[in-house]
Parts: C-alpha cells; structure tokens; sequence
C-alpha cells in the first residue's frame, strides 16, 4: 500500500478540524504534515473522484469533506488511492517450467496460495470496511486533544 493511503487519511481528518465551511488547498494540507503538494494533490482528487471530497477551483478554493466522515470506512479511502484491484494476483506460475501440468493442468482446482491469499485480503477489507474515520478522528483527538485547535489557529494565520 502506497503512503499516499496514511496522507489521504490524514487529510481527511484535518479536513474535518478545519471546518464545514472552509476549502483548503492540497499546497496548505501538504504544508501541516511537510509533504510534497503535487503529489498530495493526487490523492486528494483521487478522493473527490470517489465523492469522498468536494474541489472548488480558484483561489479561494481547496477541498472539503463531501460527506461526514462517519459515512466514510476506511476501505473508502484505500480503494479511492489505490484502486479496486486486489492487492494479491496470482500469476498461476504452478502453470510454467517443469512443473507444469498434472493436477495443476486447466481445469484444476484453484491454486491454494491464490485461495488463502483471498481469504486474508477479504478479512483485511472488511476490517477496513468495518471502521470509519470518525472513529479514527475521535481516537486521534483522545491523543492529541489540542489538534484540531492547532491546525485551526494554523490555518487562520496563513
């Protein structure tokens, strides 16, 4: 999993510190964790193509959460940044060299690695799935109580 994955999610919560009613730009976001804007900006528009987000042009523009985040899981935003695709594929090399053929020839049973790598990659999503980043915003505020003001105070001063 990309890091792209821990910065959306980040940028998700400080969205919510900032406030329903203010846009802020990929460059002041990319700013309060020192991270590169232009590639954070992606992920960003990964998430507002997923209608995790909102993006307003202009220079008062930036992103805004486009739904609470109670109504967005985790897995939303791992699939937003890092695709639908599953993270395991089996390339069925049991069919090359040598060892090809036999029970494994067309026709056989799934692969067995293939099968208990699905297993665990569906457990993983429904985990994901199963925890919203409200969640995640209150543990980090039981954290660091004085965040979400912080950021505030931050982004009024620029």
């Amino acid at each position: 999993m990309s890091e792209g994955v821990e910065w959306a999610l980040h940028s998700c919560v400080n969205l919510a510190w900032s406030g329903p009613d203010r846009a802020v730009s990929a460059a002041r976001l990319a700013a309060w964790h020192d991270l590169p804007a232009a590639y954070l900006n992606k992920q960003l528009q990964a998430l507002a193509r997923a209608g995790i987000l909102t993006s307003s042009p202009g220079p008062r523009g930036g992103f805004r959460l486009a739904r609470p985040l109670a109504a967005v899981s985790l897995m939303d935003v791992v699939a937003a940044v890092e695709g639908p695709e599953e993270a395991f594929r089996c390339a069925e090399i049991r069919r090359r060299g040598p060892g090809a053929g036999g029970p494994t020839a067309e026709g056989a049973a799934d692969c067995a690695i293939a099968h208990a790598m699905s297993r665990a990659e569906l457990a993983w999503r429904k985990a994901l799935a199963a925890q919203n980043l409200d969640e995640i915003r209150q543990q980090a505020e039981r954290q660091a109580p004085e965040a979400p003001q912080r950021l505030r105070a931050w982004l009024a001063a620029q």
